[in-house]
């Protein structure tokens, strides 16, 4: 009889065995042992000893290379072969599994096959089985030999439990793909549960496979083959430790499965045959880790699924010391490199509370300032993980990690509960390198109620405008003077000596002017045009004064309402700072009020001296000329806003500090509310007592007397967050028993079913206790498109660009009754504010039309109209087929 060779793949029970050739391992073949027959394992329920016979088959052969002799086989039905087999040890089947007693011989071998060899053979078989009977061996022993398997658990989260933390012993009974299979665990030496399970922390290509509800085959995915036989080599039917993880949403098991080399996944991962996947790295913890790192070594060599892969991050990665000159939002910075590039990044990963969610949104003032407290000014370590694409009409920009005292300050802001972690597509590589650890710190933070994630709204802290009017200003200038080395914060720079600051334990919100000198008047915008060096000392103030912790001294108050005084930055004095850089000089008359002209005058003197800034020409042997005269100061003095020099016209300017709240999407119009320490306060108390009194008896349960009339104020229940506002019945549909409302506050509009509006009680909500804070607003010079989809465009630009946001309107004047905007803005109708908006400092009309988003009205300003024909030679928007307007 001819021998051949093969490699044992698996084995079925302890008389069968799976043999693939060893040159092409897909093509497969099955063998019985010859003469011999073993108990059967069974879904409904195993014979006595069926695992063990099948057990000790499976140890003494599988992975094995071995050499087989087909003796007979039998024709009917599916060809069968029947034979024998010697291993490379020398030892044989089946004589050794009937010398164990793990088969036993079947009643009809003697009629299988009549060769002198086969007689041999059975005579050999015969005298081992009348041994192995004689000492109750294997299928002779009476007692024991029962496995209770299981297939189902009935609660896998309960199984998780019970068995999370503990390593089980387990057999891998069938591979289905390269992160799929079924394995046999041992839960006690009579208790198996045979289960499926998924391999954690990874993701292999798909196997080809049936659609059971139409039948048809699906493909495989590519690889899909690859990493199933490599992982069928490595552990069908072997041994492995299995830990159990967690559940999948579809209540399979998450598992590490573990051969004595380590963890599968890790090895599937680095040949090329796998992705890590995010869903699981926070059950696996720092173990995922060595994963990701398994699959960069894959895609460095262009492994498997990685053949085409190209590093998008290039050489960009590397870490470059730096300074944040800036916090935007709790996930967006500004930072300047050693070169003095001013770069502005967001951190990788992370996503600040969405302004989007009534549950998120309180707490991003909190979450800013826990930012700018650990980084404002500080050196760090920034390492570009990637670029965010431009979108949304944000430009394109760097996603980063930045390191401060060996810290990830985006770990820091996760673990506070003050961001959350973005989930990154599949093929998306432009993730933070420390991504695992901010799962595993969002999770923790979720778990612990920290932040964002607490049931309890923050506590929020409410500025009051001192700024507003000189009666107030003088108010508080008379506190704030008897104090020194107040405690501050710089909120913005107005120019290189004029500050917005706040000061927290007074809860005030001030304008704060530099006393003893003069800075060059900055450009408030691109239309305007500063002074020689006024924008280089309002660059020199922003570097070194927007966000940073301060301390001011108050001195007085200007006419305006203005606090002048000192202000100190790292205990040195900001305005002798400004004149040693040449960017100031000095206002005799103000400096002797202060005290400090000696201290100023030095300065000064040193800037000229060293021919910086404004003295770069500076000839100390020419006459003074009359605007360096103290005493032309001094007479000067009272035409110009003090300290400052600002002409009268400027002043007349009218800016407004807003939030918007809403965008109309059939006429673009903006809603805002006006932003002032007294405004602000008055709503959030006005909405806290609101809600308080909906939700006690008399007002949560009683409803309106009858249907609700046209032009009725009401209180509405909004749908988004469930609570009540004040809102204006605008009509009403008595069928189906509904009502639109706007939420005079708010400005938006909404469908209310009538049980979910209340009366208004008017001697505590109504509007002479306070007035409706929504505000309309018109961009102004622009002239909205009439085509639907173009206009939809524009509400969702203003809708993702400005909503939530706070913005600066320098207000025109405002529209007439139902007619243009003025400058030819698009209609209101409502008698709304002609605005020019600034968001971040840019100007938002400009933008808008720079997008091709609107078109320039009759007597828009030349920075739109040069907006309008960037937009139309990029063909964007409403220019995409070409200039319409051009017939």
């Amino acid at each position: 009889m001819p021998i051949s060779q093969a490699k044992v793949k698996s084995v079925l029970s302890g008389d069968t065995l799976i043999l693939s050739s060893i040159s092409n391992p897909s093509q497969e073949r099955t063998l019985s042992l010859a003469f011999v027959s073993a108990p059967r394992l069974r879904r409904e329920g195993d014979e006595p000893h069926a695992f063990a016979s099948r057990d000790f088959l499976r140890r003494m052969v599988v992975g094995k290379v071995v050499q087989f002799t087909v003796v007979y086989n039998i024709p009917t039905g599916v060809r069968r072969d029947y034979g024998t087999v010697v291993l490379q040890s020398g030892e044989s089947l089946p004589e050794a599994a009937v010398a164990e007693g793990w088969v036993k011989l079947r009643n009809d071998a003697s009629r299988k096959d009549d060769s002198e060899e086969s007689k041999s053979i059975l005579e050999r078989l015969e005298l081992e089985e009348a041994k192995a009977k004689a000492n109750s061996k294997g299928v002779w022993d009476s007692e024991g030999g029962i496995i209770d398997t299981t297939f189902d658990i009935p609660d896998p989260k309960e199984f998780v439990e019970q068995w999370k933390g503990k390593s089980l012993d387990s057999i891998v009974e069938r591979v289905l793909s390269g992160d799929r299979m079924f394995v046999r665990f041992f839960l006690s030496p009579t208790k198996h549960l045979q289960t499926l399970i998924l391999v954690a922390g990874i993701r292999a290509p798909t196997t080809k496979r049936t659609n059971t509800s139409d039948g048809k085959e699906q493909p495989a995915e590519p690889f899909g083959a690859e990493a199933l036989q490599f992982v069928e080599t490595r552990l069908l039917q072997r041994n492995v430790k299995v830990e159990v993880l967690g559940v999948s949403p579809q209540g399979q098991l998450i598992c590490v499965v573990k051969h004595p080399n380590g963890s599968i996944a890790e090895f599937v991962l680095k040949a090329g045959l796998a992705r890590c996947t995010d869903h699981h790295s926070t059950l696996l913890g720092s173990d995922m880790t060595a994963l990701r790192m398994a699959e960069k070594q894959a895609k460095d060599g262009k492994l498997g699924i990685f053949k085409g892969h190209v590093d998008t991050k290039g050489s960009a990665a590397g870490e470059v010391e730096a300074t944040v000159t800036r916090v935007q939002t709790a996930d967006t910075i500004y930072f300047r490199s050693k070169s003095g590039v001013e770069v502005r990044a967001s951190l990788s990963s992370i996503r600040q509370p969405k302004p989007t969610d009534p549950k998120q949104a309180p707490f991003q003032a909190d979450a800013k300032e826990f930012l700018r407290k650990k980084v404002i000014g500080k050196h760090v370590r920034v390492a570009v993980d990637g670029k965010k694409a431009a979108a949304d009409g944000y430009e394109e920009r760097e996603v980063v990690t930045i390191i401060i005292n060996n810290k990830n300050v985006a770990l820091l802001l996760v673990e506070a509960g003050y961001a959350s972690v973005i989930r990154h597509r599949r093929d998306d590589d432009d993730r933070s390198p420390y991504y695992d650890e901010l799962l595993a710190a969002e999770e923790t933070a979720q778990k612990d109620e920290k932040g964002m994630w607490s049931s309890k709204p923050p506590s929020a802290k409410t500025y009051q405008g001192y700024s507003e009017n000189v009666q107030k200003a003088k108010i508080q200038s008379s506190v704030l003077q008897r104090q020194k080395r107040v405690p501050a914060i710089v909120d913005f720079v107005k120019s290189g000596s004029r500050f917005t600051i706040l000061i927290p334990r007074e809860s005030a919100r001030l304008t704060f002017v530099l006393s003893g000198i003069r800075a060059p008047r900055s450009a408030r915008n691109p239309s305007e045009k500063a002074e020689p060096f006024g924008q280089e000392a309002h660059d020199f103030a922003n570097r070194r004064c927007m966000q940073r912790d301060v301390e001011i001294d108050v001195e007085n108050v200007d006419k305006v309402g203005g606090f002048i005084g000192s202000l100190y930055i790292n205990r040195e004095n900001f305005a002798k700072l400004l004149l040693e850089e040449g960017l100031a000089n000095v206002h005799a008359y103000s400096a002797e009020q202060s005290g400090k002209s000696t201290e100023l005058f030095a300065a000064e003197q040193k800037a000229k001296d060293a021919r910086k800034g404004m003295w770069h020409d500076f000839d100390p042997d020419a006459p003074t000329s009359a605007g360096d005269d103290p005493a032309n100061q001094t007479a000067s003095s009272s035409s110009a806003t003090p300290a400052t020099g600002a002409s009268a016209n400027d002043a007349k300017q009218d800016y407004r500090d807003a939030r918007v709240t809403h965008v109309d999407s059939a006429t673009c119009t903006l809603k805002v509310q006006l932003v002032s320490a007294s405004t602000t306060t008055a709503l959030d108390a006005m909405e806290k007592s609101f809600r308080a009194f909906h939700v006690s008896p008399p007002a949560s349960s009683s409803s309106l007397p009858g249907p609700p009339k046209t032009g009725e104020l009401v209180s509405a229940r909004f749908s988004l967050d469930d609570e009540w506002y004040r809102a204006r019945v605008r009509r009403n549909d008595r069928e189906t028993r509904r009502a639109e409302v706007l939420f005079v506050d708010y400005g938006n509009t909404e469908l209310v079913s009538w049980d979910r509006l209340r009366p208004l009680t008017l001697d505590k909500f109504g509007p002479q206790v306070l007035s409706a804070q929504a505000v309309d607003v018109v961009l102004d010079g622009l002239r909205w498109p009439a085509r639907g989809e173009y206009l939809a465009d524009a509400v969702r630009f203003l809708e993702d660009r400005l909503g939530g946001r706070e913005v600066v309107l320098r207000v025109h004047g405002k529209t007439a009754d139902g007619g243009s905007g003025g400058s030819g803005s698009s209609s209101s109708g409502n008698n709304a504010l002609r605005v020019t908006m600034f968001e971040a400092e840019v100007d938002v009309n400009e933008e808008v039309v720079g997008e091709g988003l609107a078109m320039v009205a009759a007597g828009g300003g030349k920075g739109l109209k040069d907006k309008e024909e960037e937009a139309k030679g990029e063909r964007r928007g409403v220019w995409e087929y070409g200039d319409l307007t051009e017939d």
